[in-house]
């Protein structure tokens, strides 16, 4: 059902210098929203009836039919293994758009899975089936290429969410709604462009409307999301509020990731929002209440993220094999939202590395390496990794908070 036609993840733990490129690319790009193509020829629909339009539906041997299995690497050093399973009933839906990863050389990516989109199923969106049935379209997504193109012309395009990209999700929504939904709550889950594209579907197809009732949340992560100074809902969208705790429904949960030692510079390109009257909307998905909490992340076992490999160090000392392609450090990691002088709102993510026990100390998910990383892009790259195990922990009280709702009406 998916074709892999070349080798990106055998090739992409690459130099620094294309990570460096990839990062400046990018900046320019998004900084603007103006990375959608002009297409010199009409586009055609793509066929979201054919299964090969598709990275993940439910029930078949897809993208998210992967291996999960986990290592939990404690502060004492002690391993232990987590297993994972899909749960093929799951009672509400997740519809995933994934970000920015394509290597194709068009603008636009094609209609064929190659290694940089499976890598992003597996890294940000298979482990969310054990709580919901898993749908991934693919798209003709802005790809790495089309960002240099732009770059090279000096910028330009019409905005990120408009063009083949967005109206190809559009169809497939319009598809699942109309052949796979059959009146269950669901899940939005997108990051970097595809949280743009869904930003603009929820506007124009949900927000204040009668399917609202079935959205359970909208994880929209690596994106800013704007409200009035002080309110949760307005901006943005006008009847999507920010997720507020795990029992509330039709909300929104958003955030852009920083280092607690990195913050948000001057030209950062998440948590800013223009207009005064605004500000950007941040959730901790470790504690939607508010205050600090602990992050239960899911950090790839050899370091790769969304669009790269930086190799961490290793998991313990004295250095014991980790046979998993995941692995968990409790306790390490916290995050709180907060602001400074440059962005309104971003999770502030705390490293407590310990000397003194056998754990790693910190992670990997900087664009670049000490001392040259691109500290406006924070910590994108694991954006969804960082919270993962929270966002899956979310999702379950979302689902019994909606059949709760739905056996009382």
């Amino acid at each position: 059902m998916i074709v892999i036609k070349s080798d990106f993840l055998k090739t992409d733990g690459g130099a620094l210098v294309k990570r460096f490129l990839v990062g400046v690319v990018c900046a320019a790009a998004f900084s603007t929203a103006a990375v959608a193509l002009a297409q010199t020829e009409p586009v055609q629909p793509n066929n979201y009836a054919d299964a090969k339009s598709w990275l993940c539906r439910p029930g078949g041997h897809d993208a998210c039919d992967i291996d999960e299995t986990t290592t939990i690497v404690a502060a004492d050093g002690k391993l232990t293994r987590e297993t994972w399973k899909a749960n093929p009933n799951a009672p509400i839906d997740c519809f995933y758009v994934y970000p920015t990863v394509s290597t194709d050389q068009t603008p636009n990516s094609d209609m064929t899975a190659d290694p940089a989109e499976l890598n992003v199923i597996r890294q940000q969106f298979a482990r969310f089936a054990s709580q919901c049935k898993p749908y991934a379209p693919m798209y003709r997504q802005i790809t790495l290429a089309g960002l240099r193109r732009l770059l090279a012309g000096g910028g330009g395009g019409e905005m990120l969410e408009k063009g083949p990209q967005y109206d190809d999700v559009k169809d497939a929504w319009n598809y699942y709604l109309q052949h796979d939904n059959s009146g269950r709550g669901f899940v939005l889950v997108a990051h970097s462009q595809g949280s743009f594209i869904l930003t603009r579907l929820i506007r124009e197809e949900i927000d204040g409307k009668p399917i609202q009732s079935r959205m359970l949340s909208a994880i929209l992560l690596g994106t800013t999301i704007a409200v009035p100074k002080g309110k949760d809902v307005g901006g943005s969208f006008q009847h999507v509020a920010v997720c507020k705790s795990a029992t509330q429904l039709g909300c929104v949960i958003t955030y852009g990731s920083f280092r607690s030692t990195i913050a948000p510079p001057a030209n950062t390109l998440f948590g800013k929002v223009p207009d005064p009257s605004l500000e950007a909307a941040c959730t901790n998905p470790a504690a939607l209440g508010g205050g600090s909490g602990e992050l239960h992340a899911y950090l790839d076992a050899k370091g790769k993220t969304i669009t790269n490999t930086i190799a961490p160090r290793p998991w313990v000392t004295p250095e014991q094999p980790i046979d998993t392609p995941w692995v968990s450090v409790p306790g390490l990691l916290t995050a709180k939202c907060t602001s400074n002088e440059n962005a309104s709102g971003y999770l502030e993510v705390t490293v407590h590395g310990n000397p003194s026990d056998p754990r790693v100390d910190d992670i990997v998910g900087d664009i670049g390496a000490s001392p040259n990383v691109l500290a406006n892009w924070g910590l994108h790259l694991i954006d969804v990794n960082l919270a993962m195990g929270n966002l899956i922990d979310i999702v379950a009280q979302e689902s019994k908070a909606y059949a709760s709702k739905k056996r009382s009406q």
